[in-house]
């Protein structure tokens, strides 16, 4: 309009635009299709169209591959023309990824589209299914040229019209339709000449395959793409504009009828109507259609109604059929705003009846999360697998995310399992296999002390101190068994209990190795001539070895104890598909404090047995701690790097290990020899054997 303020007497017979965009974007979400091609007509409005419609689709995700024009036709336009402007878009089209093509056009778009789609073929621009998308302003239009033209680019499109209703006395007066003369209307003879390919001249006859007009032609026999005999939605709103008129009209006309009435009785004149006061009765009121479907007006003037959602079916004999698959509900509608019955929708036959994927990828499955490709739009990604300890859920997820504490990541890391309890239980073979070596050791312990005890008068028992013999048997003894408090689910009584037992006995056996082993040196000492340290080789010397070192540990384990005990503890983090229950040191500085001191006592039997293993000994006692503090020596040292490195039960398995492998390396070192002369070779067991090994 040149006149903006003729603008309050427009009404218009076309919903909101914008809320005809948001339907199609709703389409589009709804297929996830966020990867569409856009086309639109090379003119002002089909400009100010894509500047709407990319920021509002922009705004919800969407990406375009290409946005072409496609050329304006008009009376006055010619075919090769609008071909050949429009080869360098179809190639675009055909070549980009998308699959979705949005066309903004008018209702001629669909015709241009065809003979673009025409004249590509001669110029080897390959085809490839589309989805094409048509807004509510297009329709299908046809010039009698493409009457037998390929129709197939349309088979499975969807687009968008203004809400219709079967109008179904329309088709029965298509059917009674009778010619008019051609001075009543010359446009009808001249449609019905394209339309039959026939001629109401003999002059014409020529160039008209169907010959001479009767008249007398069905419109129903002609093919859709040529005539249809349906009422479509454009057709539907010029239907709607005439009764819209006619109800104000009708409205209009009664209240003067009636004023005219009063203005009679009170004798008054009735002033002449104007056509502008029509204005008022289109705004203000509702109207309802020869099919019983009620609509109004907005305040700007447009239309309140929906849209149908159109899929397109072709056929071989040049027809189609218009399918509605959904629709928009109207502006300001309450409920559900966009319906679609997915099931109904024909697809083109190359996507074998498979909804098409629009993407500029795949989409990343769960275990997977999106990464940016830089310089591409952000519909481009890369995918890549989420890290270890973190999963992904859902498709397309823009970052992996950890697992709650008590679950952990399956293999595909798309979903979290509930971790495991962890501890090393008597039940699980490895706990079965610690706890039959610990009875094995421990029974063998018992066995080498009841040897001891009954052969107790025996020189071999005398000559290497049965006493310290007998307590370091108990003590290796206790160290077997203690082993039993690192097997089971930990409690409080039992992390204090295992550290404190270990340590304790362990004190004492070393202290014990510790005073045999002064105590051979002591003894060579003192029988030699001159030596004046018998007085140091008796009992009270090796009760004080074993006292000190003992009381030394215990204050070691008083402070640890005290300050900071060993507690039960949860460890969710250490390994990733179990909780494991363990027993906290409390402090690992008192911990290692105690193996230190542990070490300690044994470096000094190792150094003194080491110095004194070439005494003249009748059983080479100095020899067998030397061997025995060195395989306690190594199991140690190699303790405590495999300790640091496993976690949860296999920690605990470690420390029992090493626990059972020193005590056994003991208890077979040193008192094997000795079983082996009182049991095997008893005859070895006297003193002048004794006295002949000495000499």
């Amino acid at each position: 309009m040149n006149d903006k303020s003729q603008g309050v007497f427009l009404h218009q017979l076309f919903p909101n635009l914008d809320h005809h965009y948001k339907g199609i974007l709703q389409l589009l979400l709804h297929f996830q299709w966020i990867w569409i091609g856009v086309i639109y007509i090379d003119d002002d409005i089909g400009e100010s169209y894509v500047e709407s419609i990319l920021s509002i689709f922009a705004q919800e995700a969407i990406c375009f591959d290409f946005v072409e024009t496609f050329p304006q036709i008009s009376f006055s336009s010619e075919i090769n023309p609008i071909a050949l402007e429009g080869l360098k878009t179809i190639s675009i089209v055909m070549e980009r990824t998308a699959n979705v093509v949005l066309v903004l056009g008018e209702i001629q778009s669909i015709m241009v589209l065809r003979i673009m789609l025409q004249f590509s073929k001669f110029h080897d621009i390959p085809m490839k299914a589309k989805v094409w998308i048509f807004t509510a302003q297009t329709d299908f239009t046809s010039l009698p040229l493409l009457r037998s033209w390929d129709m197939d680019f349309i088979h499975g499109a969807l687009s968008f019209a203004v809400h219709t209703k079967d109008v179904s006395s329309f088709h029965q007066f298509l059917q009674l339709r009778k010619l008019p003369s051609e001075k009543e209307d010359g446009f009808f003879h001249n449609f019905w000449e394209e339309a039959f390919q026939c001629s109401f001249s003999h002059s014409n006859l020529e160039t008209k395959p169907g010959g001479l007009c009767t008249g007398e032609e069905k419109l129903e026999t002609l093919p859709g793409s040529v005539f249809e005999m349906s009422m479509t939605s454009h057709s539907y709103s010029l239907y709607n504009a005439v009764h819209v008129v006619a109800e104000a009209l009708h409205a209009m006309h009664s209240r003067a009828v009636n004023k005219r009435a009063i203005q009679r009785r009170g004798r008054r004149e009735l002033l002449n109507q104007q056509p502008w006061k029509l204005h008022h009765y289109l705004k203000s009121n509702s109207f309802n259609n020869s099919v019983g479907e009620t609509f109004t007006f907005s305040s700007h003037g447009e239309l309140i109604v929906g849209f149908d959602l159109i899929n397109w079916v072709t056929f071989p004999n040049q027809s189609f059929q218009r399918v509605k698959v959904g629709g928009v509900a109207p502006l300001g509608s309450l409920g559900k705003v966009f319906t679609i019955s997915e099931n109904a929708i024909i697809w083109h036959n190359n996507f074998k009846q498979i909804q098409p994927i629009s993407l500029c990828n795949v989409n990343c499955h769960s275990g997977y999360s999106k990464t940016k490709i830089e310089g591409k739009p952000f519909c481009c990604y890369d995918c890549h697998l989420c890290p270890e300890g973190k999963i992904s859920n859902q498709n397309d997820m823009e970052d992996c995310f950890q697992c709650p504490e008590n679950q952990y990541p399956n293999v595909d890391r798309n979903m979290c399992l509930p971790k495991g309890i962890s501890f090393l239980s008597f039940e699980e073979p490895l706990g079965i296999m610690l706890t039959l070596c610990t009875l094995l050791f421990s029974f063998l312990t018992a066995l080498v002390l009841y040897i001891f005890i009954k052969h107790r008068e025996t020189p071999i028992v005398k000559a290497n101190n049965r006493n310290l013999s007998y307590v370091l048997l108990i003590s290796l003894l206790f160290c077997f068994l203690c082993t039993l408090l690192f097997i089971g689910q930990p409690t409080k009584l039992m992390c204090l209990l295992r550290q404190t037992t270990f340590g304790i006995t362990f004190s004492i056996a070393i202290s014990s190795v510790l005073a045999k082993t002064i105590i051979v040196v002591l003894a060579f000492m003192a029988t030699t001539p001159g030596g004046g340290m018998r007085k140091w080789s008796g009992k009270q010397m090796a009760s004080s070895i074993v006292l000190s070192c003992s009381f030394i540990q215990a204050l070691i384990f008083t402070g640890w104890l005290v300050t900071t005990p060993p507690f039960p503890d949860i460890d969710m983090h250490s390994l990733i598909e179990e909780i494991i229950l363990e027993c906290k040191e409390g402090s690992i500085t008192m911990f290692y404090i105690v193996l230190g001191f542990l070490g300690f006592l044994a470096t000094i039997s190792f150094t003194v047995a080491f110095l004194a293993r070439n005494l003249p000994d009748s059983f080479n006692e100095a020899k067998f701690i030397t061997f025995s503090m060195l395989v306690f020596c190594s199991v140690w040292v190699s303790f405590v790097p495999t300790y640091l490195s496993t976690k949860g039960k296999y920690m605990v398995a470690v420390e029992i290990f090493s626990i059972l492998a020193s005590s056994a390396g003991l208890l077979l070192c040193i008192f094997s020899p000795k079983c082996y002369i009182i049991v095997v070779r008893p005859e070895l067991n006297n003193k002048e054997q004794l006295r002949r090994r000495k000499s």
